[in-house]
């Protein structure tokens, strides 16, 4: 559909127009009903790079020209969490709201709000379909995963979903060096996928036994389960595969209530994190990125113009028949 273009209406807005965006597992949820927050008419998306073409009296720092990655969070910089980057759980109407809340990123033209801190310029080596894992999925892998689940050297780390973000905690989980790195995954194609990112054992849900996980860590289970799919099921199975004292982080987006079997579980001294990206990994992200520290480049398995989108999402939305991981639009 035809919408106005966006244009800035706050002193610390800035407007881009896309030059690439993505679809993520969340605008899936957003589609099945499972955030209704979000209201027909929304324009949807959360992760893009794009070329700043307006900005507000109040910016300070970026200019009409500069190439950014837009944040999939939004902060205001000055409200009690957002000095203490939690950026995600902002007071002042940000934190998760493009896509969300306000329109979002699939479109000619975005705004994004507070620009000053919820866009990242990006340095000439990175490439814009590189720099566009920045906005959502690496940021979340690593934090709400990653650095939550508290993954050590020597570790066995249990990835469940291996889809884009499950992907994205395998690639960050591999900087803290763990012992074994175990994907699971429905689709055969993800799972290659995983192989080759890092992970060194994959399962399918069916093969998928406690006894394969013990198999690895004598007899006690993962160090660190994250749960990447966001369904009742997948997170009652990683509590089963964690080991005593372990953590299970919760990266999903959830829609329907899952069984916590604290039956089974209160005697275990189990860990559970669950958490909305706050994205003040990024600049670490970014600069790694720019050094060739993490390689991105096997995410993207299609691309299609912008125009294309409704392709695009029946291509992304039927991973095991079509191998799709990441789904780039460009203009």
């Amino acid at each position: 559909m035809e919408i106005p273009d966006a244009h800035v209406r706050d002193p610390r807005d800035a407007v881009i127009r896309i030059d690439a965006v993505t679809i993520c597992g969340t605008d899936l949820h957003i589609l099945a009903g499972d955030v209704p927050q979000v209201t027909p008419g929304r324009v949807l998306g959360h992760e893009a790079v794009g070329t700043v073409v307006e900005t507000g009296p109040a910016l300070n720092g970026l200019g009409v020209g500069d190439r950014v990655v837009a944040s999939c969070i939004s902060a205001c910089g000055s409200c009690r969490f957002c000095r203490e980057a939690v950026y995600g759980q902002c007071q002042r109407g940000s934190g998760w709201i493009l896509g969300h809340t306000i329109d979002g990123v699939q479109a000619e033209y975005a705004r994004i709000p507070f620009a000053d801190l919820s866009t990242y310029r990006l340095p000439s080596q990175v490439s814009s379909e590189t720099a566009v894992m920045l906005a959502d999925i690496l940021p979340t892998s690593y934090e709400v995963g990653v650095l939550n689940g508290r993954v050590r050297p020597g570790d066995t780390v249990v990835v469940v979903g291996a889809g884009p973000i499950g992907l994205a905690a395998i690639i960050t989980a591999k900087l803290f060096s763990p012992a074994h790195i175990v994907a699971i995954d429905r689709a055969e194609s993800r799972l290659q996928a995983a192989k080759i990112l890092g992970a060194d054992v994959t399962l399918t849900p069916e093969r998928v036994a406690l006894g394969t996980i013990r198999a690895l860590t004598d007899g006690l289970g993962a160090h660190v389960v994250m749960e990447a799919v966001g369904t009742p099921e997948t997170f009652e199975l990683c509590t089963t595969l964690v080991r005593p004292g372990g953590t299970v982080a919760n990266i999903g987006v959830h829609g329907k209530p899952a069984t916590l079997h604290l039956e089974d579980l209160w005697t275990r001294n189990l860990t559970i994190t669950t958490g909305l990206v706050d994205t003040y990994s990024t600049p670490k992200l970014l600069a790694m990125l720019a050094a060739g520290q993490i390689d991105v480049t096997q995410l993207v398995t299609h691309r299609f113009a912008l125009e294309e989108i409704e392709e695009a999402y029946d291509v992304f939305a039927r991973p095991a028949q079509t191998g799709a991981l990441k789904v780039l639009l460009t203009r």
